[in-house]
């Protein structure tokens, strides 16, 4: 998959070490990681491309890390070899995630359940929550909008994105 962005020239890494028990700040710490939408590099060593919001993020988790007893570094780096094999990791990632969205709409889209304007609500702030984590935009991104307008056309009560 070739991502449509480019690549970026900075990335801001988190390097980390968790005490394995208690476990829940580490689930906590992994939960966080996991909505930022990161590059996992190695054991405790996750990437963002580098903007002023990836770096505030990985710095208050880094934080949570050393409040939990551990230890935390943020980097900025850049790669010595090309890191277009983590911008498609990356891409992968979210067109993964598109692509269950686009498949649980067109699912809704066609049964007649009363509860497919609580499925589009649920869908819509779903993309949201992705969009927030793509940092390059695979093709299903608009696959799976144009999936969740087709839902909202299809239930009749449903106000459309478009004509807010």
């Amino acid at each position: 998959m070739t991502p449509q962005a480019g690549t970026p020239e900075t990335w801001v890494l988190l390097s980390y070490r968790v005490p394995r028990e208690p476990s829940t700040p580490r689930i906590a710490i992994w939960r966080k990681l996991k909505r930022l939408g990161v590059a996992q590099l190695s054991d405790g060593l996750v990437a963002l491309p580098a903007d002023a919001r990836t770096r505030e993020a990985l710095e208050w988790i880094a934080a949570d890390v050393v409040e939990a007893g551990g230890t935390a570094t943020v980097w900025l780096g850049r790669p010595a070899a090309g890191d277009a094999e983590l911008v498609a990791a990356l891409a992968e990632a979210r067109a993964e995630e598109y692509r269950a969205v686009m498949a649980e709409a067109q699912a809704a889209a066609v049964a007649d359940d009363p509860s497919r304007l609580a499925t589009l609500r649920k869908l819509r702030a779903e993309l949201g929550r992705i969009n927030r984590r793509d940092f390059f935009p695979p093709p299903e991104r608009e696959t799976a909008r144009a999936a969740v307008e087709a839902l909202a056309e299809a239930v009749p009560t449903a106000p459309s994105r478009r004509s807010r």
